[in-house]
């Protein structure tokens, strides 16, 4: 380490300040663990009375992102505080840049090799594949004259093998095709956005109402999961292919059984989200993606018993980690203003009736944002609101 420590007690340098970013501000605060925060953008962990500092950033994909967390270091003197990125493009650049931050930090996300078997889909796909997990049936375009295979199965989404950047330069995370003609025309244009070898397509596992995404989270080492806790989301938006607005924590054997695997096979050290959607056809769950970093509900995760955060400040600060072996289950999760905004608009086109909405509420609710004892936050998420929309 280039610098001396100005505190006893090392903090935390928070990435993106969004939802995830204020859950995991107030876990560490309540244990008087010093929080910055820093976004490229407004946010609303900033408020936060667990927030001592808020920076504006560069842009989490550019190099300069490493460059700005450096001299964050140096001005502020945080030798030996830990990074915690709550986004994509941060944790890839992270791990591009680990070895000359690990100087000044200390880092919980895995190497760039790691990052990117995970990252690029088809890398992940690959290995899921090979380690015996199931996945939707893929196919890989490299021109958009290509000849569809007999075996593609209508429905379909198109995805770029690296989300957050296809997302940027597309502006949907998936484009939906129910036949020939719609791929084709989506396939055309999108060749005129990105190279179509930079995207995947899957067909679309059937909706029966049932099958719900399950979020399997753990924290693992070197592949070994140390701690687990699986949600659901039951409502998102948009539907099937969205972030969640409501969600339940839950058990689910197989999701489990298939991590142990998946982990294993990446060696992966961290925290880390692992989405699978279960087909009705065969009742299998089948792998949609992995997220390196905390997710938009972890919060829920804590009020069930696993305080993501605390672990990995107790794990590379060298404390003592308390990994829980079990969780409460059936305690939900709501955004409550965009659950209550997509609510509506699922009455109104028929994918949600009145007496299911009403039930869904009933039972321990945690919200995403609001808390008594640190109440700023809530209020300028509501002031926000439209600046979210448009920049997030």
């Amino acid at each position: 380490m280039k610098l001396q420590k100005t505190e006893n007690k090392p903090g935390v340098v928070i990435i993106e300040g969004h939802i995830q970013g204020l859950s995991n501000a107030r876990s560490l605060g309540e244990y008087d663990i010093p929080v910055y925060v820093v976004d490229k953008s407004n946010c609303i962990a900033r408020y936060s009375k667990f927030c001592r500092k808020f920076f504006y950033c560069p842009d989490y994909i550019k190099d300069e992102f490493a460059d700005f967390l450096i001299d964050l270091a140096e001005s502020e003197e945080l030798s030996g505080w830990s990074l915690l990125p709550s986004n994509d493009h941060a944790v890839i650049t992270i791990s591009k840049n680990k070895k000359r931050l690990e100087e000044y930090y200390k880092v919980i996300t895995p190497d760039k090799d790691i990052i990117k078997n995970i990252y690029d889909k088809a890398l992940l796909l690959k290995i899921a594949q090979s380690s015996g997990l199931q996945i939707p049936e893929t196919i890989y375009f490299e021109t958009s004259d290509d000849p569809f295979p007999g075996n593609l199965n209508f429905p379909v989404v198109t995805k770029g093998r690296e989300g957050l950047s296809f997302y940027k330069k597309a502006g949907r995370k998936a484009f939906y095709a129910r036949n020939e003609t719609e791929l084709r025309s989506q396939l055309k244009s999108l060749s005129f956005i990105t190279e179509l070898n930079k995207t995947f397509t899957q067909e679309v596992i059937p909706f029966d109402a049932n099958n719900k995404t399950v979020s399997f989270t753990a924290f693992s080492v070197n592949g070994e999961i140390k701690t687990y806790w699986m949600g659901i989301k039951l409502r998102e938006h948009p539907i099937q292919f969205g972030t969640a607005t409501f969600a339940e924590s839950i058990y689910e054997e197989q999701c489990l059984k298939l991590s142990k695997i998946l982990l294993s096979a990446l060696n992966f050290t961290g925290v880390c989200e692992v989405e699978y959607l279960r087909d009705p056809r065969d009742n299998k769950y089948k792998l949609i993606e992995i997220n390196a970093r905390t997710w938009l509900w972890v919060g829920l995760a804590k009020e069930c018993g696993i305080d993501y955060a605390k672990i990995i400040y107790d794990y590379l600060n060298r404390e003592t980690v308390r990994f829980p072996e079990n969780y409460n289950t059936r305690i939900k999760w709501r955004n409550t203003v965009l659950d209550s905004i997509f609510a509506v608009r699922a009455l109104i086109s028929g994918n949600c009736n009145l007496k299911d909405y009403f039930c869904s509420l009933k039972g321990q609710v945690v919200h995403s944002v609001f808390a008594k004892d640190d109440f700023l936050p809530s209020i300028m998420y509501l002031l926000l609101l439209p600046y979210f929309f448009f920049r997030r």
